[in-house]
């Protein structure tokens, strides 16, 4: 098996011993948990719709700069903070996502201060 380190430079740089992504094979991406932090800015939106949109957007920069689109991730994991803000979370979710929807897990996390959000995917490249 080949592995191939991903990183882009439009999402947050690891804070710890981890990569981005990981391409392994030339075939699956494995993005490391994204959080709502700004790649520019370092610090998060205010609103927690907008959190979410980030994290988004920062997996999406990994899985493009490995050459795929939200389009091709196939699986998705999410972890929530507060899990009475899931309604809140599928609406920015479903704004992203498309059918076929990746296979998802949803979880009620205990994040690291400051954050409330989460999210890693799995993409199988073309």
């Amino acid at each position: 098996m080949t592995r191939r380190v991903v990183r882009s430079s439009k999402a947050p740089a690891p804070i710890g011993p981890y990569n981005q992504g990981i391409l392994a094979s030339g075939t699956f991406l494995f993005v490391a948990g994204q959080g709502s932090k700004d790649p520019t800015t370092g610090t998060a939106p205010a609103e927690f719709r907008d959190r979410v949109a980030r994290c988004i957007e920062n997996v999406k920069a990994v899985v493009e700069e490995a050459g795929a689109t939200l389009a091709d991730v196939v699986r998705v994991g999410v972890f929530l903070a507060d899990m009475g803000k899931f309604k809140e979370f599928n609406e920015v979710y479903g704004s992203y996502f498309r059918d076929p929807f990746p296979a998802r897990t949803t979880v009620q996390a205990v994040l690291p201060a400051g954050t409330d959000v989460e999210i890693d995917a799995v993409a199988v490249l073309k």
